[in-house]
């Protein structure tokens, strides 16, 4: 075994390699060297040559930004006019509910009762003009921010049971207590608008929704045969009034005691606005004509109607 290849060494045969000359067809070693062809290309393999002149290769890919910028710019376009579409369905429904309300309001009106000058004389015996209307003022100012503290602990819980429902209570609630205030100033002021229950009750809708006075002597603001037109200004304007006033009127936005704060407030505004009207055309007691009781209405409605308002607010 002396001088013989060790087993680790020996070259074993590769069958199936290029069985050229160990040198190469081109003078190269055989690990530097590919196959031992000549050199032809095989039909469709690869080439190093440049592909300008070729029909057959696939046309370069253009630059995507443009499309992705035309693509976003489309679904942007949509998405705006979706948001457009859901604002104007969602308009239509505000509209609806808020013209629903006026309605309601405009039928409570005739039912809400109101004390004549005799009665509230007897009520606040010596009193004067002022001294009684400071009292009807802060009567309502605390009905109202009772009916805004009680609706808005109830909503302030942790599943509130109809938000709309809750501040639609609130809305007919507040109107009533104020109609009611704007009536009774009225009286003591000696400012009753002339004709019946429906008159008088579509006179103090325009003062309460306009927060300005009636002035007797203008026939236009005591306007109240209630036909269509009528009726639809009416509405109109009341719808103005809420929407004017709705962000006032979700206490339970911001919980009990704020939403009693804000509508006590606002009832306070409501009243000096109406009352500086007032002021300018009263007429003395002592040179009031007497003035027949006022009627009662069929169907009165009652405060306890209005969740968490007193019996007789002004008291």
């Amino acid at each position: 075994m002396t001088g013989s290849t060790p087993p680790r060494k020996r070259r074993f045969p590769l069958w199936g390699t290029d069985k050229g000359p160990s040198d190469g067809p081109h003078g190269v070693r055989d690990d530097e060297r590919g196959s031992s062809g000549t050199g032809a290309v095989p039909a469709g393999s690869a080439s190093l040559e440049p592909a300008a002149d070729r029909s057959d290769l696939p046309a370069p890919a253009r630059n995507a930004a443009p499309v992705a910028r035309r693509r976003a710019a489309v679904i942007r376009d949509k998405a705006a006019g979706l948001a457009r579409e859901g604002a104007r369905q969602g308009g239509k429904r505000a509209r609806a509910g808020l013209g629903h309300l006026a309605d309601r309001i405009i039928d409570l009106a005739p039912r809400v009762p109101v004390r004549d000058l005799q009665t509230l004389r007897r009520q606040f015996p010596g009193l004067g003009p002022e001294e009684i209307a400071d009292k009807l003022v802060t009567g309502a100012a605390n009905a109202t921010s009772t009916v805004g503290a009680g609706i808005g602990a109830a909503a302030m819980l942790p599943v509130p049971p109809a938000m709309p429902t809750e501040l639609a209570a609130e809305i007919t609630g507040v109107a009533a207590i104020e109609l009611k205030l704007i009536a009774e100033l009225h009286e003591v002021y000696g400012l009753r608008p002339p004709g019946g229950l429906k008159d008088r009750s579509t006179a103090y809708l325009r003062s309460w929704s306009g927060e300005r006075g009636v002035d007797v002597l203008k026939p236009s603001t005591i306007n109240s045969a209630l036909g269509g037109q009528m009726k639809r200004e009416l509405r109109q304007q009341i719808m103005k009034r809420m929407v004017r006033d709705l962000p006032n009127l979700m206490p339970f936005m911001v919980g009990a005691v704020v939403g009693a704060v804000m509508n006590r407030r606002d009832t306070r505004r409501v009243a000096a606005k109406v009352r500086a009207d007032l002021r300018r055309m009263q007429v003395p007691w002592d040179e009031l004509r007497e003035l027949p009781a006022l009627e009662k209405p069929a169907d009165p409605l009652t405060m306890g109607e209005i969740p968490g308002s007193p019996e007789e607010p002004g008291r």
